[in-house]
């Protein structure tokens, strides 16, 4: 509808709209649709010739809204991103004889069968999960140097509850809010080469409660020198990185997620058939130390994390 004054035409045009022949907006719909209202009142500014102060106020809250309008835009497309990686990773096998790359000898570490103890498979680690502590027992990976890190983290690190556990055996995403602990990854981010398996290692069922500090400087450096020699290495390198809990271990969130005591990263070249393994208290004050030998860590954890002759 066009309203006509005196000797002009409105800058106003409405339209009817039939409103049960429509579904929701979505959030870019709702954003373009404000925007459009900004070029109207702008219009109107225009036709009325508004002093340059109005002008100047007007140009300012347009730069404002489209920056806004774009990290809404980014925030949503995130959020989808993320929806739809939850989503995918939810139609990855749940047993061990899908996946057995990731293992020495293609044999997964003996544990007692339990009811509340879910193989999981990914694109590029596998996950030994407890429904108990609602974290991983471990993660095991097969590195080398020809497929190693090298994506950059943007859009797929957002953390997400695997939909292939039940609800009642994993944590969610609040279960971690102002608990004072980081997401501490077992199969770490940073090891990823692909897109989809750098996005697979923010599942919840993939990290523990960590310490901050710990997670962000002594775990870290740990990480980054382990890939440092899978790049020198001449062949296939196996990791398994594991949390040790002990009876006095917190619990945080609505879930209760297990804090675990201990952290340890087991390193296992193929060609030399060398194995030690990193050993570190979850804690802020945990610095260095020197790797333990691998028969140590069998007898400090009662677990043969390799088959027999492996070393």
């Amino acid at each position: 509808m066009v309203r006509h004054h005196r000797g002009r035409t409105a800058c106003i045009t409405t339209h009817r709209v039939d409103d049960s022949r429509h579904p929701p907006p979505t959030p870019i719909e709702t954003l373009l649709a404000v925007f459009n209202v900004l070029n109207i009142w702008g219009n109107a500014s225009r036709c009325k010739r508004t002093s340059g102060t109005s002008q100047r106020l007007l140009s300012f809250t347009s730069k404002l809204f489209v920056q806004t309008a774009l990290a809404c835009v980014s925030a949503w497309h995130l959020c989808a991103y993320a929806t739809t990686v939850a989503q995918d990773a939810g139609r990855l096998p749940t047993s061990f004889t899908s996946c057995p790359e990731f293992f020495v000898q293609r044999q997964a570490p003996k544990f007692a069968r339990g009811t509340r103890l879910r193989e999981l498979c990914y694109d590029s680690f596998a996950v030994l999960h407890n429904g108990d502590t609602k974290t991983p027992v471990y993660a095991a990976q097969r590195l080398n140097r020809r497929a190693l890190g090298g994506i950059r983290r943007q859009k797929s690190n957002r953390f997400f509850a695997d939909a292939r556990l039940p609800p009642a055996e994993r944590a969610e995403l609040d279960d971690y809010k102002k608990s004072g602990f980081s997401r501490g990854h077992l199969a770490p981010s940073g090891d990823m080469a692909t897109e989809s398996a750098l996005a697979q290692s923010f599942s919840l069922a993939n990290t523990v409660p960590q310490s901050i500090r710990h997670n962000s400087a002594t775990w870290s450096k740990i990480e980054r020198d382990t890939r440092k020699y899978v790049q020198r290495a001449q062949g296939d390198v196996y990791v398994i990185t594991g949390a040790v809990f002990d009876r006095y271990s917190l619990r945080i969130g609505g879930n209760a997620v297990r804090v675990p005591s201990h952290l340890f990263k087991l390193v296992y070249d193929a060609s030399t058939r060398q194995a030690w393994a990193h050993w570190q208290a979850n804690s802020d004050d945990e610095g260095m130390s020197k790797p333990i030998s691998y028969q140590e860590l069998v007898e400090r954890t009662g677990v043969q994390w390799l088959p027999p002759g492996a070393t």
